[in-house]
Parts: structure tokens; C-alpha cells; sequence
């Protein structure tokens, strides 16, 4: 794990003073990197035999098509509002200075279907949270939530409990 962690570019202030943003620019350009994240995610995930994999936008896309295709599971894209273009379903969910609102085709999952989550990184859980309520709503089994990165220090995993989480690389 350390070699991806080195692959992974820290910006200190940013967006804003204080803040240490986690590049994953960096990873993605690296060819040996991406495959050993994807191939990582997959081990952990191979045994699980989802029907459908979950990436959240923008930066799940990323990475959840290519866990799809390997485990051999459909992908479902999670985005923001109106970006969809039938029906959906959509949740509301707090953020520390406000709230936003995640949507997902009504038909994406059938009731029952085993869901694999997949995002980049979780910081304190309120959108992975809010897209395992859909899943739920839906119908879908969470089998678990998958990350590149954690930011343990905004302890996302506490509202998330209940859940299978798993995460490549803590911070």
C-alpha cells in the first residue's frame, strides 16, 4: 500500500487555507498504480458476486465500471441532480455547511440485487451514507462500500456503521 500511497499527490491549501487536499491525478497517470488499485478493490471484493456496482460522481466513475467489469456485474452511476435523464429517486443529505441532493434511476436496481459501493475516498460519510440509502430504497442489498482513501480523522466510517467498509489506503 505504501507504493500507491506515494503515488498520491498531497496539495496543502487546498481549496482553501488549511485544508490538505489527496490528488489522485498522480495514481490515475501511473499505469502500474491504477491496475494495482483496481486489482486491489477486486480481491477484496471477489467473493462477494455483486449484480451491480455503484459509482458515485464524480470520481467513483473512475474506478467502478472497471470493478464491474471484472467481477462481472452491471454499473450503476449515482449522480447529482438532473443529470439523470428518467425517472429517479433522490435523497437529501447533510453536509457540514449545508445539504445536497444524490439521484439514481429508478429502474438501476431490482429488489434484491447485491450492490457493491464504490468511491475514492470517504471523508465523513454523509454521501456514501446517502447512496447506501438508495440502494436500500431501491430494494438493493449493500453488500459493502469501497474506497481508495480514507480520511480517518473525519471518522466517515462511524456513520456508515452497519456497513461492510473497506478502504485501499488511510490518512
Amino acid at each position: 500500500m505504501h507504493s500507491l500511497k506515494a503515488l498520491i499527490r498531497e496539495v496543502p491549501d487546498f481549496p482553501k487555507p488549511g485544508i490538505n487536499f489527496y490528488d489522485i491525478t498522480t495514481l490515475l497517470k501511473d499505469k502500474h498504480g491504477l491496475q494495482q488499485t483496481i486489482d486491489l478493490l477486486c480481491e477484496q471484493y471477489g467473493d462477494t458476486q455483486p449484480d451491480i456496482v455503484i459509482g458515485i460522481e464524480a470520481r467513483g466513475f473512475i474506478f467502478a465500471p472497471a470493478i464491474a467489469y471484472e467481477l462481472g456485474a452491471g454499473f450503476v452511476p449515482v449522480r447529482k441532480p438532473k443529470k439523470l435523464p428518467a425517472p429517479c429517486e433522490r435523497v437529501e443529505y447533510a453536509l457540514e455547511y449545508g445539504s445536497d441532493i444524490l439521484e439514481i434511476h429508478r429502474d438501476s436496481i431490482e429488489p434484491g440485487q447485491k450492490v457493491l459501493i464504490i468511491d475514492d475516498v470517504l471523508a465523513t460519510g454523509g454521501t456514501a451514507a446517502a447512496v447506501a440509502k438508495l440502494t436500500e430504497i431501491l430494494g438493493g442489498k449493500v453488500l459493502g462500500l469501497g474506497f481508495v482513501m480514507e480520511l480517518e480523522f473525519l471518522h466517515g466510517r462511524d456513520r456508515l456503521a452497519g456497513y461492510d467498509v473497506f478502504s485501499l489506503l488511510k490518512y
